[in-house]
């Protein structure tokens, strides 16, 4: 499919423009587009730009609701519930993230519940927050949308796709970031690939009668026809840890867990996020953690290399690599084109407001 691309503060500026069209605020509008141009930069397509017609569904729906706040409903000093209120879960995740680190600087340590959040975006991003800030942070994430993931040895979806982040930050070096979906594959990246006419890697999905399959289609099929399902990663292991992020995350926040009863609303995707962020300071002494940490690193990057392999990464590398890649410019395919204009429309129409078409805007760019 034919791709073309657009320099990410050009493509910063449209989603602004949209959001501002929509009602956003000055502030929202911008943490918005910086997040998701954000997860464009840093290879994670699945989470970047492409969101947007979701989140323009949710406003339309009356379920996103624009200009909220984090509002803090319990507070113990080292223990935080946050209430996002349906906001923006760019908003929402950043305020509800400085409170943990203020905290985590006071007291060495803070967990943090967030609850009914709209989409938070790339997981990854928060734990870069605290890591920017000296901290280490480990978080869960549930998803409140249509059920997408099947347990290990069924072929029903029950669960989405739980992301579990952690980042870990090393003084002198770059720091490390985990940042992953508990499903073979990220749905995101399955709409990637569906917009992209690509298939997916093999174990990754399950048609509509349970059988494997490479066709990231059947995660979007006509009206009224069934859904597939992703698959966890690695089998049990990732099935078992997609229940733990669940029960941390929704349960234990306050939120809800992804069952029918919960099952809403029509467009939103709700988030609920257990972070817990501490001090590393707190743990060590002079520059032991950084030495060994660099050591120990130097080893693993030590080994024998399989053929065919170009090197050993570290976590975050990828999207240290990407951002260098695309830091002149963000590719588009026209399939993810055509439905930013869509929204973009779709958000005139409701607001009377226009918003230039993305196509007309990489056309003037050249």
């Amino acid at each position: 499919m034919a791709e073309s691309s657009l320099a990410p503060d050009a493509l910063r500026r449209w989603v602004v423009d949209l959001w501002r069209a929509a009602g956003s605020d000055a502030g929202e509008a911008w943490l918005t587009a910086d997040h998701l141009v954000g997860a464009n930069l840093a290879g994670h397509d699945s989470h970047g730009v492409g969101m947007l017609p979701r989140y323009v569904q949710a406003w339309l729906a009356g379920e996103l609701q624009l200009n909220r706040h984090a509002a803090v409903s319990s507070d113990s000093g080292t223990m935080l519930g946050v209430d996002g209120r349906r906001g923006m879960g760019q908003v929402v995740a950043g305020e509800a993230m400085a409170l943990a680190i203020e905290r985590a600087r006071s007291h060495g340590v803070c967990v943090l519940g967030l609850r009914d959040a709209h989409h938070l975006g790339r997981v990854g991003h928060w734990a870069e927050q605290a890591v920017a800030a000296g901290m280490v942070s480990i978080h869960f994430v549930n998803a409140m949308s249509l059920p997408l993931v099947a347990p290990h040895g069924g072929r029903e979806a029950r669960f989405a796709t739980n992301p579990f982040t952690v980042g870990i930050p090393v003084p002198g070096r770059e720091p490390l970031l985990l940042d992953f979906a508990t499903s073979a594959i990220a749905v995101g990246k399955v709409r990637v690939a569906h917009l992209g006419g690509k298939k997916v890697p093999p174990g990754a999905l399950l048609d509509a009668e349970g059988h494997p399959t490479d066709d990231p289609g059947v995660m979007f099929p006509p009206p009224g026809r069934p859904l597939g399902a992703l698959l966890p990663f690695a089998q049990h292991k990732g099935y078992a840890l997609a229940m733990v992020v669940e029960v941390l995350a929704a349960a234990l926040t306050g939120g809800e867990t992804t069952r029918p009863a919960n099952l809403k609303y029509q467009a939103g995707v709700w988030n609920n996020m257990l972070a817990i962020v501490f001090d590393p300071q707190r743990l060590r002494s002079g520059t032991a953690f950084a030495d060994e940490v660099g050591a120990f690193v130097d080893w693993v990057r030590s080994a024998a290399l399989q053929d065919g392999s170009a090197g050993i990464l570290m976590p975050g590398d990828p999207e240290r690599a990407a951002r260098r890649a695309r830091a002149a410019a963000i590719p588009l395919d026209a399939a993810t084109v055509a439905e930013l204009d869509a929204a973009a429309a779709a958000v005139a129409q409701a607001g009377g407001q226009a918003v230039e078409p993305l196509s007309a805007r990489m056309a003037a760019a050249g």
